[in-house]
């Protein structure tokens, strides 16, 4: 081993256009301080413009990867050298890993999505109303393919997108605009929001779709991808009328662990997931 590699130390961090609001660097460096490893991980603020750039870059730098979030989790793809199975898969990109032979995108959000919707809570052949057809849409499409579900209710502002989403995963389901929410909310297991509606600094959630819940059944499970604000107001809703619910945290910390595993060759130490939890809510 040269002294140049001895003294690596693996630097990573997040893109995105905003990025000041992300809780990744939290998250990661709470995980290297809690197994003694000398790395760092930051957030880089990158406007589309400077998308490529920004990604051929990280290998001069001395990057081990980022991760990436909106708007640049599909722009991402055609900046890279290779895909993941996953990231092939969603159409989207999350995390880049620079390896020897290049740039590998990859897509843990479906490993967050899967964490953060057990099969305890959403059973293979049941039902789901997934909000959106974006990126995070995506990959919430994947784990529902994986975990077998029957059938999957599409609220969209575009038919078209939603087609093509439905089509792309070979999934039975139907496609309902936003204003038939209600609709949308019948007969399904769980309720997952794959929008940015609601949060900071973007369009709220629509206040016909969160009073639609009033319809949903008792036992419906309500997740939010989105987790700042972390109490959104689909959450908030959600809780009034006793539905059970999932905070964003939850697919955040479980797509950060495949992430973190990716960037720093290390599994991320679980056993202080409540510790994590604490800090990230302070």
């Amino acid at each position: 081993m040269t002294a140049a590699l001895a003294h690596f130390v693996p630097t990573a961090g997040v893109i995105g256009w905003p990025v000041a609001h992300s809780k990744s660097p939290l998250i990661h460096r709470f995980w290297l301080e809690k197994l003694g490893m000398d790395g760092d991980y930051s957030r880089f603020a990158v406007a589309g413009a400077d998308l490529e750039q920004a990604v051929k870059a990280l290998p001069a730098l001395g990057f081990s990867g980022v991760n990436v979030t909106v708007p640049h989790k599909v722009a991402v793809l055609e900046h890279l050298d290779g895909l993941s199975a996953a990231a092939r898969q969603v159409g989207a990109v999350n995390t880049i890993i620079v390896e020897a032979g290049g740039l590998k995108g990859h897509n843990t959000d479906v490993d967050g999505v899967m964490e953060a919707l057990p099969a305890a809570l959403l059973p293979a052949g049941a039902a789901v109303c997934l909000i959106g057809a974006g990126g995070a849409a995506r990959a919430a499409m994947a784990a529902f393919s994986k975990r077998q579900l029957a059938n999957v209710h599409l609220l969209v502002r575009s038919r078209e997108k939603g087609g093509k989403l439905l089509a792309d995963f070979a999934m039975p389901g139907q496609l309902f605009t936003l204003d038939a929410a209600a609709a949308a909310f019948q007969g399904v297991a769980a309720i997952v929001n794959a929008t940015t509606l609601g949060m900071t600094g973007a369009a709220a959630m629509p206040a016909h779709i969160t009073d639609a819940m009033e319809g949903a059944a008792p036992t419906t499970i309500v997740m939010d991808m989105v987790y700042a604000p972390l109490e959104t107001a689909l959450l908030a809703t959600a809780r009034q009328r006793g539905l059970t619910t999932v905070d964003g945290l939850s697919m955040l910390i479980g797509q950060a662990a495949s992430a973190f595993a990716l960037l720093f060759g290390r599994a991320p130490p679980r056993q202080f997931d409540r510790d994590l939890r604490q800090l990230l809510l302070a």
